[in-house]
């Protein structure tokens, strides 16, 4: 999942499927069948939005593939290609205390314990043992190198405060510098 001016973006459509107006899909969900889970997106299209419902959706072999209300035929459809579906912040669901989105992190200030600042966070990926924080500098940082930052909490993330925007961490300035 990641966040655009417009609101969550959950996936994409990526082309036609079959002959009754099904597409196949990429999710940014994890994991990518909770993007099943909405029934409302919207997208945008030649800069106006356009709502869209899915009335049902299944994995397919490796994919996903799904039906919008009204996109009956392949060339319904393809109109559709490409476009991101995206959801309000507000339709996600609930999580607890000490869970995020990304798209919560992204821009969150980074210092360390001793309160120097590393930047603030670009993006998350996995790694299959952990999630990575990358962290670029800014004009306040304490110097010019990107940081990758495991997302291992209470041992590297020791604090995360969405109110003022920060994270805090367990972690050295010449950790993993070159």
């Amino acid at each position: 999942m990641s966040l655009n001016k417009s609101g969550i973006r959950l996936g994409r459509v990526a082309s036609p499927y079959g002959v009754k107006g099904w597409v196949k899909l990429v999710s940014f969900t994890q994991p990518r069948d909770n993007i099943f889970s909405y029934r409302h997106f919207f997208a945008s299209r030649d800069g106006a939005q356009v709502a869209l419902e899915m009335d049902a959706g299944k994995p397919q072999g490796k994919g996903l593939i799904a039906h919008f209300v009204g996109f009956d035929t392949p060339e319904a459809v393809r109109e559709l290609t490409g476009l991101e579906l995206s959801v309000s912040a507000e339709a996600l669901p609930e999580l607890g205390a000490d869970d995020y989105y990304w798209h919560q992190l992204i821009g969150l200030q980074v210092l360390n314990r001793a309160g120097l600042n590393f930047g603030r966070v670009e993006s998350l990926f996995e790694t299959g043992a952990n999630d990575v924080m990358v962290v670029e500098p800014d004009k306040d940082s304490i110097d010019d190198n990107q940081r990758l930052i495991p997302w291992l909490r209470d041992r590297v993330v020791i604090e995360v405060d969405l109110t003022i925007g920060r994270v805090v961490v367990d972690w050295e300035p010449d950790y993993l510098v070159d």
